[in-house]
């Protein structure tokens, strides 16, 4: 069974970012057999922080970062904030592996006060994960105040289910995730005395 991670970063409780979340996570699950797995911040602030400062990673925040890195499929979600994610949102993912997420698909979610702010999905969420080498969905899912009680062709539900759909099948379309083979390493020495042998003239 393929494994779904979701990376909530509300800060409030209750808190409508983990509501977008979890009905994210259950969208997916309704399209394909996934096994959900949750990653809330809130809980991780002060240990983000740490990892910052000492460079070594708390207990649960290295297996919230082995979770994710081990995942076929993650979502995340923010809260916006000055018109981009959250730093706890940010600093999560500063302390992720930089090959933590290349090949792995991603449906990106946020959640604000105002419609005004959903651009911040296109312009800060997804060039963030582009640069993370990760397989964004083509539909991000923004949650203004007012989409929660919205109808219509476009409506919030609409949104979710169409992004869920593409990341069950982008994450249906890729094996499981597995260890990465061991990379044979060579010295840096040894590279540089190949450099500089003569090259055979033709």
């Amino acid at each position: 069974m393929r494994t779904l991670v979701v990376v909530s970063a509300g800060l409030t409780v209750p808190s409508s970012t983990r509501l977008l979340a979890d009905r994210l996570a259950a969208a997916v699950s309704g399209q394909t057999e996934v096994r959900v797995e949750v990653v809330e911040l809130r809980d991780l602030a002060g240990d983000i922080a740490n990892n910052f400062v000492t460079g070594f990673a708390s207990p649960r925040l290295a297996e919230a970062k082995a979770a994710v890195t081990a995942a076929d499929g993650l979502i995340a979600v923010t809260p916006i904030f000055t018109a981009s994610y959250s730093g706890l949102f940010k600093s999560f993912f500063d302390v992720l592996d930089q090959d933590a997420l290349i090949g792995k698909p991603v449906l990106i979610a946020a959640t604000g006060g105002t419609a005004r702010h959903s651009l911040a999905l296109e312009h800060a969420l997804r060039p963030l994960f582009g640069y993370l080498r990760a397989v964004v969905v083509p539909t991000a899912v923004y949650a203004a105040s007012e989409d929660w009680a919205s109808a219509g062709e476009d409506d919030l539900a609409h949104r979710i289910a169409r992004a869920a759909g593409e990341l069950a099948e982008l994450m249906e379309g890729r094996p499981p995730t597995r260890e990465p083979a061991e990379e044979t390493v060579i010295p840096f020495e040894q590279q540089l005395a190949a450099l500089r042998m003569p090259r055979k003239q033709s």
